[in-house]
């Protein structure tokens, strides 16, 4: 599946990888890759294949899943979609509780102890991901992980999500991503070690000399 999600996710520029000419984060890290999972819904193949594919992962991985959750504000439509494929109750949780009429935080309902998966795009530093699942903790839920579409796999996520006890199964990881994108032409044999350079230590840009 890692495969195929890489090459969907290539084919409509959803991901791009430009070690040559890197993106600028916000946080002002030079990059040579940017992630725009948005662009999966209106790519109607590939959202069918993200979907079926995140619906398969919560089968296999989270059998007693009773709701789902997505992250603000990219997770929504994948929850939306996926709760509607499995005919289960979906919700999302805000980046912050509103400042007006009952003031929620997480939007649905959701009952204390309910099995819980959170649908999360894209993870990186996992920051928003554990927010997101401390706030449905709190409200009494029981979060059995995180359903993502693509993980870079740095080691910064992988240490939050380890102290915050929290599983994640992604359908794409950059490893399988350069592999794809190198078979294919995309970039070069040798912008692969550059890529995986960078996502081990991203605040290092020495993987940017020639």
């Amino acid at each position: 599946m890692k495969s195929a999600i890489a090459k969907a996710l290539l084919s409509i520029e959803a991901v791009f990888l430009r070690p040559e000419e890197p993106f600028t984060w916000a946080s002002g890290i030079k990059s040579p890759i940017y992630c725009d999972n948005r662009l999966t819904l209106t790519a109607p193949e590939v959202r069918t294949q993200v979907e079926e594919g995140l619906v398969a992962t919560i089968k296999e991985h989270y059998p007693e899943c009773e709701v789902v959750m997505g992250t603000s504000t990219a997770g929504i439509a994948h929850a939306a979609i996926v709760g509607h494929l499995m005919n289960m109750p979906m919700g999302y949780v805000r980046g912050s509780a509103k400042d007006h009429g009952r003031t929620n935080q997480i939007e649905g309902k959701l009952l204390p102890g309910q099995k819980v998966v959170v649908i999360e795009d894209l993870i990186s530093t996992a920051g928003s991901s554990i927010e997101t699942v401390e706030v449905l903790r709190a409200a009494g839920a029981d979060v059995l992980g995180i359903a993502s579409i693509f993980t870079y796999g740095m080691q910064k996520g992988l240490d939050r999500m380890a102290e915050h006890k929290v599983k994640n199964v992604s359908l794409c990881d950059l490893d399988a991503l350069v592999e794809v994108a190198a078979e294919t032409g995309y970039i070069k044999a040798e912008d692969k070690e550059k890529i995986l350079k960078f996502r081990n230590n991203p605040s290092d840009e020495s993987w940017m000399a020639k």
